[in-house]
């Protein structure tokens, strides 16, 4: 099992007007784990180059910032590139988080 030593990105909403939220408080946080699978897999479209999906689960331990902020969670950093998180499972002290295409927040 390979390990995973990486950041996790939140973004924070915070309300501007009644009614309206804006997503741009950006929280970086470092994490260790384990990476459970990885699997690549090309999406073809109708563009020029295909695009590329990862199927990757990674098993990361909770802290508390993590336990309250699971709302906020949107992309985790792997190799240099931020994936989106696609799904999170809980399995206290542990999250594992589902990750698929690259994260163009």
């Amino acid at each position: 099992m390979a390990k995973f030593f990486g950041k996790i990105g939140y973004v924070m909403s915070r309300n501007t007007a009644p009614g309206v939220w804006e997503e741009d408080d950006v929280i970086e946080r470092e994490y260790r784990g384990d990476i459970l699978r990885r699997s690549i897999r090309y999406q073809t479209s109708d563009k020029v180059n295909d695009d590329i999906n990862i199927s990757n689960e990674i098993s990361v331990v909770a802290d508390d910032f993590a336990d309250k902020n699971l709302h906020a969670m949107k992309y985790v950093v792997l190799k240099g590139t931020k994936w989106k998180i696609s799904s999170i499972e809980l399995q206290y002290p542990r999250l594992i988080l589902s990750i698929g295409g690259v994260y163009n927040g």
